[in-house]
């Protein structure tokens, strides 16, 4: 098959171009650069598109790159709407045909690799392969912070940081924590969290986090979980990357996730936190690139998805005792890269 060549106005340009289109009476931003087969990238919960600079214009020289904000995040509109992950790979879909794009690798990290994954389990037509980076929907565990987020106050709280100081106190309390950690587990990631509470103060981009928050996450972790739909993609290329010092989605998420997922591949980046992007952008393109030259796209088969639909095995197969995790992977037989 010859790869796809969408003929979109921006792709020439490699450094990535901030562009806008209306859907359904909302503005979406999307950072569009390259040519060749398409790439979508979806950013993480709070984040922006921005998020995908490290890597971005080296994937463009090969592939046309598009790294949309989600709705309530970034550039595009932040209305009082649906913020399910659904919802979301409704988004992308709708932006995909606006812009002429027939199918799609679909790269996402964390809350993006759940809607990644959801987009792949709604459009299955439109998916060549599927990268999760750091991803979250694999199981119920999650950052405790987030947790506390989830509860009824914790959108209010975010309020606080309207008040005056209060944002720049806190920044530069964690600059000074930074310097401390440095590269321990914790530190690692602290830039990028940092960086994404600066944009939440605006009274709809917090309500937004909040919305979008809580239709995945509770008290309790992950509401929304995709191990019960994961061996819907055996017929689909995929490539897991994480970071063996995660502490956001941990990277047991991975195996667990690699288990489930016939056939595809894991790449664990050492030293490296939940933006294993940004601690490694050159290995996180070599990988992308290298995943996709080995693997060819996905065939939609809907015969064939009936036949699993029918055969489906259940996520309790997977989230029993620690032994019969061990017995899944095991029986798996899956390969997994992790070079340090």
């Amino acid at each position: 098959m010859s790869p796809q060549k969408p003929n979109l106005r921006s792709v020439r340009e490699l450094s990535p171009t901030l562009e806008y289109r209306t859907i359904h009476g909302y503005r979406r931003a999307f950072r569009i650069a390259g040519t060749g087969p398409a790439l979508l990238l979806i950013h993480g919960i709070g984040d922006n598109s921005t998020t995908w600079d490290t890597v971005h214009a080296k994937l463009a020289q090969r592939f046309t790159v598009i790294a949309p904000d989600l709705l309530g995040h970034g550039q595009s509109d932040k209305p009082r709407a649906d913020y399910s992950v659904a919802a979301y790979a409704n988004g992308m879909r709708d932006l995909l045909s606006v812009l002429d794009i027939e199918r799609v690798t679909v790269i996402g990290h964390s809350l993006g690799g759940g809607v990644a994954m959801q987009f792949a389990y709604q459009f299955p037509q439109l998916l060549e392969r599927l990268i999760l980076v750091g991803a979250g929907g694999v199981t119920k565990d999650v950052n405790v912070a987030l947790r506390m987020a989830s509860l009824p106050l914790g959108g209010e709280a975010l309020g606080l940081l309207r008040l005056p100081m209060v944002l720049p106190a806190l920044q530069a309390f964690g600059k000074a924590a930074g310097a401390v950690l440095g590269s321990t587990r914790v530190g690692r990631d602290l830039p990028d969290v940092l960086r994404i509470l600066r944009d939440l103060p605006e009274p709809t981009a917090s309500s937004a986090f909040t919305r979008t928050l809580r239709a995945v996450v509770d008290w309790r972790g992950q509401v929304v979980t995709m191990l019960d739909r994961c061996y819907l993609t055996e017929s689909v290329p995929v490539q897991l990357i994480w970071g063996d010092q995660d502490v956001v989605i941990p990277v047991a998420h991975a195996r667990m996730a690699h288990a489930a997922m016939p056939g595809s591949q894991l790449e664990i980046f050492p030293r490296s936190g939940h933006f294993p992007f940004h601690d490694d952008p050159d290995r996180f393109v070599e990988v992308v690139e290298r995943f996709i030259d080995t693997t060819a796209p996905a065939e939609y088969d809907q015969a064939a998805l009936r036949e699993l639909l029918r055969s489906g095995i259940t996520e309790s197969t997977l989230t029993g005792t620690s032994d019969t995790k061990v017995a899944v992977l095991d029986a798996m037989g899956h390969d997994e890269r992790s070079a340090t």
